[in-house]
């Protein structure tokens, strides 16, 4: 009696040699010939019509543009009057983009059809086409729906991102603008200026020292009173303590730009009411220079961005106080703990745990706070020797530098500089925090 075809001996092992037969050195080859050869090999048909079809659309719409997009990134044009630099630029950018992304689907084509093949000499066989499809859509479900916020974020975070790194190697200025004159890649010459030249060495020293200074004490200063004022509010002692919570939350309520240009008002050293109600009938004299001397001025700023902040600190820091329990307390109490020991022990450590990284990401806030400095006195007053306020932060000097003086190659190698100090109070927050952990492992 004849055996079944699959139980046949002489099939079955016929099977094997065809597997055996099946190499993925050749399906390797073909996928980087072109791409979707290979899994035309590994019977993938409709994968493969799909590799296919993105390469000729590729080949045929896009490599021109590209290949004019990285000869003008690569020159930044050769014909003043004609060749428009920053534009050039701007299409290298993207050219890259595109180039990145071509070459990543291309390494996927070439590694997907070696893998195939290895899966089908080992005994695998493809799935029919309705059977891909459905897994297809079962497995890049989650893909597909997060590509559009990829693509958004290319154009909107990426692009902008490498267009301004790039201008940081460019001598693009007032007196190198386009189309009149082209801009040239300079290297880090830009670097070495701002830490050679004695006018960008003397403004980015100062600029950056005031910066780490307004930093740590404009958010010290607010984390402190915000913590001070939601211990006493928490203590079982005070009443009202709704109504003392809602007005010490009012100054976060009222919009920020209409505070400070308040404070501005206040702080004018001619008619605010600072020097005309407080200083001059306390003291005497005409009052003090809150706009018009850098010290005065950096004190002024400090105390509206701490009078602009603790409010949020405060609603925090009371929420997470309400959480902790009272049974710890009273155990301390048993215990003979003294305040002091109770808000070493107890209180500072639960609110430290549940607040740190929101606190870290408070400093990296205002190390980029540009609306209070600018709104209060645009960064002023001036400073001699210098191209920058004597209240001018990071940002807000690149700010000036790109508006008011068109200096744009050296506002982006700031930019880069203050990309890379916030980028460590992110990836010290993160890693605070859960956000790189898998869901195991919480």
């Amino acid at each position: 009696m004849a055996l079944p075809a699959h139980q046949d001996p002489e099939n079955h092992q016929s099977g094997i040699q065809r597997k055996r037969k099946h190499s993925p050195a050749v399906a390797l080859v073909l996928s980087i010939v072109f791409a979707g050869l290979g899994q035309l090999y590994n019977r993938r048909y409709l994968k493969g019509a799909v590799f296919i079809l993105v390469e000729l659309a590729f080949l045929l719409t896009m490599l021109e543009s590209i290949n004019f997009g990285l000869w003008g990134l690569r020159t930044l044009g050769t014909i003043p009057g004609t060749d428009h630099s920053i534009r050039l630029l701007v299409f290298g950018v993207l050219s890259l983009i595109g180039v990145f992304f071509a070459v990543s689907l291309y390494i996927f084509n070439v590694l997907d059809a070696r893998n195939q093949a290895r899966k089908i000499q080992n005994g695998w066989k493809p799935a029919k086409i309705r059977e891909t499809i459905s897994a297809f859509y079962e497995y890049a479900f989650p893909y597909l729906m997060t590509f559009p916020g990829l693509l958004l974020m290319v154009f909107v975070v990426i692009f902008p991102l490498l267009f301004s790194v790039l201008l940081a190697f460019t001598n693009y200025n007032l007196y190198n603008s386009p189309p009149r004159n082209l801009v040239d890649w300079v290297g880090f010459s830009n670097f070495v200026d701002l830490v050679t030249v004695p006018i960008w060495q003397n403004t980015f020293l100062s600029v950056f020292s005031w910066t780490i200074v307004w930093t740590v004490v404009a958010t010290t200063l607010q984390i402190g009173i915000g913590l001070f004022l939601a211990l006493i509010v928490n203590d079982p002692r005070i009443k009202f303590k709704k109504i003392i919570r809602t007005v010490l939350i009012l100054p976060w309520a009222v919009p920020a730009f209409v505070t400070i240009l308040i404070f501005s008002a206040m702080f004018n050293d001619d008619f605010g009411a600072i020097n005309r109600d407080i200083i001059i009938p306390l003291f005497g004299g005409g009052g003090l220079p809150w706009l018009g001397d850098p010290f005065y001025a950096r004190i002024a700023i400090i105390m509206v961005q701490t009078w602009l902040g603790f409010p949020f600190i405060f609603a925090l820091f009371t929420g997470v106080l309400q959480s902790i329990s009272k049974d710890w307390y009273e155990a301390a109490d048993v215990d003979g703990g003294s305040r002091m020991q109770k808000f070493r022990h107890i209180t500072l450590p639960h609110v430290m745990f549940a607040t740190a990284p929101l606190l870290i990401m408070q400093y990296a806030q205002n190390f980029n706070n540009f609306n209070v400095i600018y709104l209060f006195n645009e960064g002023g007053p001036p400073v001699r020797g210098q191209n920058a306020g004597g209240t001018d932060i990071l940002i807000s000097w690149v700010y000036k530098l790109t508006f008011d003086t068109n200096n744009y190659s050296m506002a982006a190698v700031i930019s880069i500089i203050m990309g890379v100090i916030v980028s460590g109070f992110a990836f010290y927050q993160f890693r605070k925090t859960r956000s790189f952990k898998e869901e195991g492992e919480i």
